[in-house]
């Protein structure tokens, strides 16, 4: 089976994430045009955790710029880990460069008690 540069690209960067994640969750990000969206999973049992959405109704109405939905978001995310005991994780960007909105994304997850 070939794949193609993005599928290998993905799998390089979960796969090294997944060896050496022992203890931890690994929290994935995904960004579109408009959206952005993350969840905590657990590699060992394959279940999603917690999760957060820019889609979700809470959160479409504060919506002013996609920078500030960035920030939103990661902080909707930080409040139910932490509601869950989940401070330890692994930041999984996907095929994402940690550039613009993943960024802020990861900075604001810090700001509010999250460590990776």
């Amino acid at each position: 089976m070939k794949l193609n540069k993005v599928e290998r690209k993905k799998f390089r960067i979960r796969s090294k994430l997944k060896k050496v994640s022992n203890d931890r969750y690994r929290l994935s990000v995904s960004r579109s045009t408009k959206n952005i969206s993350a969840q905590i999973i657990d590699d060992t049992k394959n279940i999603t955790l917690v999760s957060a959405s820019s889609i979700d109704k809470e959160i479409r109405g504060q919506v002013k710029n996609k920078k500030e939905l960035s920030t939103i978001v990661a902080e909707v995310l930080a409040k139910k880990a932490n509601d869950k005991n989940i401070k330890k994780i692994y930041f999984d960007r996907g095929i994402f460069k940690y550039h613009g909105r993943v960024k802020i994304f990861a900075d604001t997850l810090r700001k509010n008690g999250m460590e990776f």
